[in-house]
């Protein structure tokens, strides 16, 4: 099929009587295929079919005229127009048939996450995104390229809770590497926005041990946020990167990181002065990476290392001796922090105030209840999926021949067990 660029109506006629049925769209996308040159090049002609055509309908072909219109420079004047096209497209259209060209639907949300940016409403986008990723993607387990943007625009936005409810799911299916590092970058912080330190420690070790054969930015901004949320949320870190973490993050991370390393090592004495000196001293540098409040949040931190390692040793003390030992300016103040540890749980005690003392006791937690059950039957039932998924691609992979030609070749210049695995190369832009 050839599309008179003339006619308008031969278009719109083509597309309505191409949307009825599964068989029909499959051949309205052979079509369009065949004509998407002639319909980039005449977007500006093309685009008044948008306005004959239904786009719960008509998405495949309403789909291909968008994208032509979008893919330009966009008028300041017409930013706003086309933010409200994209967002009303992508709130009706039919995931039936906008997953027959998936890079083009993918290709429309990202123009409307540049406009939101460019316009400085990023909040305008969070619920179309969140959206487009539910009708695009196959699986709760793949990772799109709409994921990092959804993320960003909740991060800048400050919609914490909604970004939160995409970071639930294990992903195990990516296309591209970068939206991986991009996505648990944007996660890990979206979780520090949610005082969710454990998931974000995680989402962050994973940008830092993930496969890569270059060094990035954004594995270097993750292994300072991992360095601080270590801090804060286990009151330590290690230096020693796990076996598997490949050789460039080994041999660079650390030189791109020092401030962070310095300030691990001064956190480790448990001097809060001399922690203080050592924030102010640098502040500059933690200023310039945007990670000053995290840091401030490492120097309140170690005063509950401080008091937590008091457990250890007493079993009752007074506000006055948790003060003088945890190095907190005054007994009213230590309770303030004693209080606010029993209430996060990270220690069991009872304070009586007539007399200023506290008794540290033991975890009440007998491990015997419902709710700790439900809670180790659904570790025990992720872990069990975990393990399917994972023999399933080892399977997969063993009868690869990409892979099996990759790893022979590799064989005769390396000893297996030093492989690091196939690397794949990623830049950020």
């Amino acid at each position: 099929m050839n599309f008179n660029i003339n006619s308008v109506d031969s278009l719109v006629t083509e597309i309505q009587g191409l949307s009825g049925n599964t068989n029909d769209v499959n051949q309205l996308n052979n079509r369009l295929k065949q004509s998407e040159d002639i319909i980039r090049s005449q977007a500006t002609t093309f685009a008044s079919c948008l306005t004959r055509l239904d786009p719960a309908l008509h998405s495949l072909g309403y789909l291909y005229i968008l994208e032509a219109c979008t893919a330009g420079p966009v008028p300041e004047a017409q930013a706003n127009e086309l933010v409200l096209s994209v967002i009303r497209f992508i709130d009706v259209c039919s995931a039936e048939q906008i997953r027959l060209v998936p890079n083009k639907f993918i290709s429309v949300c990202k123009r409307l996450h540049e406009q939101v940016m460019n316009l400085g409403a990023p909040i305008r986008a969070v619920g179309p995104l969140l959206t487009a990723i539910r009708k695009i993607q196959q699986s709760s387990e793949h990772l799109t390229p709409l994921h990092p943007d959804f993320l960003q625009v909740c991060l800048l936005a400050k919609c914490y809770k909604t970004g939160y409810s995409i970071l639930e799911n294990d992903i195990c299916e990516v296309d591209r590497p970068r939206d991986f590092f991009l996505y648990c970058y944007y996660g890990g912080m979206i979780c520090i926005g949610q005082k969710r330190f454990a998931k974000a420690l995680e989402l962050f070790h994973n940008v830092v041990t993930a496969p890569m054969s270059t060094m990035n930015a954004i594995a270097v901004e993750a292994y300072k946020k991992y360095i601080l949320v270590s801090l804060i949320h286990l009151r330590q870190f290690s230096t020693n990167l796990p076996k598997y973490t490949s050789s460039v993050a080994q041999r660079n991370l650390k030189n791109f990181s020092q401030p962070y390393i310095d300030l691990a090592n001064c956190y480790s004495t448990g001097n809060v002065a001399e922690l203080e000196a050592f924030v102010l001293a640098n502040q500059d540098k933690f200023e310039n990476g945007k990670n000053l409040g995290l840091v401030k949040q490492v120097v309140q931190s170690m005063h509950k290392r401080n008091i937590q390692r008091l457990t250890q040793t007493y079993l009752t003390l007074s506000l006055q001796d948790i003060a003088n030992t945890a190095q907190i300016n005054t007994p009213k103040e230590a309770e303030m922090r004693v209080l606010e540890m029993i209430e996060d749980g990270e220690i069991f005690a009872t304070i009586n105030q007539k007399d200023g003392m506290v008794r540290f006791l033991e975890d009440p937690e007998e491990y015997k209840t419902c709710e700790m059950i439900e809670h180790i039957d659904s570790s025990i039932q992720r872990i069990m999926k975990l393990s399917k998924k994972l023999k399933a691609n080892d399977e997969f992979l063993s009868c690869d021949p990409l892979y099996l030609s990759k790893v022979g070749k590799e064989r005769q210049r390396f000893d297996f067990d030093d492989f690091n695995g196939v690397p794949q190369k990623f830049n950020m832009s």
